[in-house]
C-alpha cells in the first residue's frame, strides 16, 4: 500500500473547510482523502494550530527521518 501526504493546499482547502463548520466526514468525502487523516489535522486545528504550522510542523519531521 503506498500512501500520499497532505500537500500544503490540501491542508488549507481542509482548514479552509473546517472554518465554514464543515464535517470531518464531508471534507473526507470531498477531497477523496480518509476520514481519519482529516480527523487528525482537524484535532490540530482545535488545538490552535493552523494549516501553514501543521505544514512546517511536517517538513521538521521529516528532516529527522533520515530520508
Amino acid at each position: 500500500m503506498t500512501y500520499k501526504h497532505l500537500t500544503i493546499d490540501e491542508l488549507t482547502m481542509i482548514e479552509s473547510y473546517y472554518l465554514q463548520h464543515n464535517k470531518p466526514v464531508e471534507i473526507a468525502n470531498r477531497m477523496g482523502r480518509a476520514i481519519q487523516t482529516i480527523y487528525n489535522v482537524v484535532n490540530k486545528f482545535k488545538q490552535g494550530k493552523t494549516a501553514l504550522d501543521y505544514w512546517h510542523q511536517y517538513k521538521e519531521n521529516k528532516k529527522k527521518c533520515g530520508r
